[in-house]
């Protein structure tokens, strides 16, 4: 009788040793060459499928992994968008740390499921050492509950559910939404996120349930407004829940009034919950938006560490201010758990059983620059953007719209038009012409933007979370869009 098994999947030691030391050498010329770089190739989906070979079947035979991982290397080097790269300023999606790239290989090594503590003892307690830890640098009562997820929709629906189970008046869990109980009504801006909406459909409310209060000229919901609606929806029998406030705007990186919607939530006894995924990070910031000051009143805040902590994908974090909001929402203990009371066990705070070990990079990374180095690093990233938006203020060719956070909007305007801007055709003929403008930028792979819609206008949009970029690539995107733009 054998007792070894080989099975095709495995490697020796030092096979494993070669494969991943010329991996780890080929990443890392990669690293130093793609500042120069584009930062996407323009191809068509079909020469990108046609590279892969999309079409060939499920091979019947295996394949020497050396060669394997080369091509894939090569593959997604030279058929891939670097949001690494300095001049990427699209979503908001972060430079990856080096030290979080390492540390995907580390956890992916354990293979820990930090669903249960008995299944991942120190991972478990690296990941409520990190939430304890994000939780300190936002502000936010650290003896809160959380846990990482997969990003901001996550994190928020997170938040949602334990709002939901809170404040419905009666175990919503088990009899749901229906019947007799009143319609539960939730509270946004006009510019929140698109994961209100989905958190309306999934989670039974539907999306009617959900009250868009305006905002003002800076995107900022209008509270009086919010005032009114609450009290409206409260004459009509209707039972209102949850605020939700901004911590940082997708579009333009506005900043509620988180202070006052949290007077309004406790006057109403509504759940307060602050979609700081983007901005939230920068609370820690000397002179951030004093609005971000009030995180600490709110009963929930999501927030993405693959955002303004530069980690890889996927790294969300949803905190709750008092942990057994979470454990009333998701706890569930079936005969077939044998985990033990006296211990976290994360499945009994959110909806996963099998979890990834996430927490890793965010935490080898916060230790790696301490706060100090993040405070400075996010600072960084609101100076270039201040910096960015002189620019175009400054440049009779652009028009600049908003800057907040460490995101600016602007638009090309030709010359000839600057007399008629806010004339139905011209601003028609503008927003077409930026919408073409934005396309040739991505085509060229020289810089990666976005857009937004700023008061109807059509509008570039530069978000910078990337301790890649300089001032040189500040100074140097003025040039490059005058430039691309002239070639229409």
């Amino acid at each position: 009788m054998t007792t070894t098994r080989h099975a095709a999947l495995d490697m020796s030691s030092e096979e494993f040793r070669t494969l991943g030391h010329r991996l780890v050498d080929r990443i890392a010329e990669q690293m130093a060459r793609m500042p120069a770089g584009l930062v996407k190739p323009d191809e068509p989906a079909a020469a990108v499928r046609g590279a892969l070979e999309s079409e060939r079947g499920l091979p019947e035979e295996g394949t020497d992994p050396q060669e394997l991982l080369a091509r894939a290397a090569s593959l997604l080097f030279e058929h891939s968008l670097f949001n690494g790269h300095p001049r990427f300023m699209g979503y908001i999606t972060s430079s990856p740390a080096p030290i979080g790239v390492l540390s995907d290989l580390l956890a992916a090594a354990v293979n820990p499921n930090c669903g249960s503590w008995a299944l991942a003892p120190m991972a478990t307690e690296i990941e409520a050492q990190t939430v304890r830890w994000i939780a300190e640098f936002v502000g936010y009562p650290a003896s809160c509950g959380g846990l990482l997820v997969s990003g901001g929709n996550m994190a928020n629906f997170v938040c949602f559910l334990a709002a939901r189970r809170a404040k419905a008046g009666w175990d919503v869990r088990k009899a749901g939404l229906g019947g007799p109980a009143p319609r539960l009504t939730a509270y946004a801006s006009s510019e929140t996120h698109t994961w209100i909406q989905k958190a309306a459909d999934l989670f039974g409310l539907g999306t009617d349930a959900i009250r868009w209060i305006p905002v003002d000229e800076y995107q900022r919901m209008k509270t009086g407004d919010l005032r009114k609606q609450i009290a409206v929806d409260q004459a009509r029998g209707e039972l209102p829940f949850l605020v939700v406030g901004t911590a940082g705007t997708v579009s333009t990186g506005a900043v509620d009034p988180l202070r006052e919607i949290g007077l309004i939530c406790r006057e109403h006894d509504l759940w307060f919950h602050v979609d700081g995924a983007y901005g939230a990070l920068a609370a820690a910031i000397p002179d951030a938006p004093e609005d971000l000051r009030a995180l600490s009143d709110a009963d929930s805040v999501a927030v993405d560490p693959h955002k303004w902590l530069y980690a890889p994908l996927e790294a969300g974090c949803a905190l709750v201010r008092r942990p057994d909001d979470l454990r009333n929402a998701f706890s569930y203990h079936p005969p077939y758990y044998h985990f033990a009371d006296d211990v976290l066990n994360f499945v009994d705070y959110g909806p996963q059983n099998s979890r990834g070990f996430r927490a890793l990079k965010v935490w080898l990374a916060l230790q790696q620059i301490g706060r100090a180095g993040y405070v400075e690093t996010i600072a960084e990233d609101m100076r270039l953007s201040r910096r960015l938006f002189r620019l175009f203020q400054d440049d009779p060719r652009f028009e600049a719209l908003t800057q907040s956070l460490s995101i600016a909007t602007f638009r090309y305007v030709p010359p000839d038009l600057r007399t008629k801007v806010g004339q139905p055709e011209a601003e028609e003929w503008l927003n077409n012409l930026n919408r073409d403008l934005l396309t040739r930028v991505e085509k060229s792979g020289e810089a990666f933007l976005s857009n937004a819609v700023i008061g109807g206008k059509f509008a570039l949009r530069a978000c910078i979370v990337n301790f890649r970029t300089s001032d040189g690539d500040i100074d140097a995107l003025p040039g490059i869009l005058g430039r691309i733009a002239d070639q229409r």
